[in-house]
């Protein structure tokens, strides 16, 4: 993951997984409403993810 992918998790999590598919982008938008930690959380796992 590189610094800038990392820091647009930090800011705005949804468009941080925006090449991850309609789920992630779904789940890390929902996650984000709930609060922002959550959202957080979710997309730096989505991006750290070794599979995608």
């Amino acid at each position: 993951m590189s610094f800038w992918r990392a820091l647009l998790s930090i800011i705005c999590p949804p468009l941080a997984v925006l090449d991850k598919g309609c789920g992630s982008i779904l789940i890390t938008f929902l996650l984000w409403l709930c609060g922002w930690v959550p959202g957080v959380i979710a997309a730096l796992v989505i991006n750290n993810n070794p599979k995608n």
